[in-house]
């Protein structure tokens, strides 16, 4: 067995197609587990799933809208058919906001990343639940950001949607500790993906936000520092830690 107790378990991924999450999918398969690459985007889902199966790892894809019931019903049902059941969930996949402050953020653009930074992760983690449950186990991770610590680092949409996510990573430390279930994100700061930012940079919101953003520091690099901090968060060496949002941001939020 793995020195991280991944061997042979099973592992959902969402925005595996690229990123921080086929960086994470990549580390979950090279420990052993059997992993299940869910993205938005059919090519780059199943080049996850072949760059892990030329490493000789296991991995299958699931394409689709993560808010949408079916496509969740769909991953569920394949990680628990294929792989025997559902030990880790990594909630990671998410957009980000065109930096709009309030008044300039219309309903499309609010609707969007709520659905898929708040409700989708939401929905997939009431699908993921009735399993670990059963098994008495189960790690969720959570990618939140430095939006979910601060108001300065993105736009009113994402803020509000990762402040979202910290809330429901420690509402589900609290009501499934007892149960075998640990809930925990990442909060990362600057970190070189392919996430795109369509902001006008004369606008309000991006006016005021460009100098704090610009307190970032260093880019962190997706595999090596987010990655990793996923699988350690989702590993048995963190066994007691339940309910925290870990900054992986150079010390960004200390500042």
């Amino acid at each position: 067995m793995s020195s991280t107790g991944f061997e042979g378990r099973s592992v959902v991924v969402t925005g595996a197609g690229s990123g921080i999450g086929r960086a994470s999918a990549l580390r979950f398969a090279e420990e052993g587990a059997n992993v299940l690459v869910a993205d938005l985007n059919p090519e780059t889902a199943h080049q996850t799933v072949e760059a892990v199966r030329t490493a000789g790892g296991v991995a299958r894809a699931v394409v689709g809208d993560l808010s949408e019931q079916r496509v969740v019903d769909e991953i569920v049902a394949t990680a628990t058919g294929a792989y025997g059941g559902l030990d880790v969930l990594v909630n990671n996949a998410g957009i980000m906001d065109r930096m709009s402050a309030v008044a300039d953020t219309e309903d499309a653009e609010w609707e969007r990343v709520i659905r898929v930074n708040l409700t989708a992760p939401f929905m997939l983690t009431r699908a993921a639940l009735p399993h670990m449950l059963d098994r008495g186990r189960g790690a969720i991770v959570f990618t939140a950001s430095e939006a979910s610590l601060r108001g300065s680092a993105a736009g009113a949409a994402y803020t509000a949607a990762k402040h979202g996510i910290a809330g429901l990573t420690k509402s589900l430390a609290v009501m499934y500790r007892n149960k075998g279930i640990r809930a925990n994100a990442i909060a990362p700061g600057a970190t070189s993906t392919n996430i795109r930012v369509d902001a006008e940079a004369t606008a309000h919101g991006p006016s005021v936000i460009g100098p704090y953003v610009g307190l970032a520091g260093r880019v962190a690099d997706a595999a090596a520092e987010q990655a990793a901090a996923i699988l350690f968060l989702a590993s048995d060496a963190a066994g007691n830690i339940n309910g925290t949002v870990l900054p992986v941001d150079n010390g960004w939020s200390a500042i």
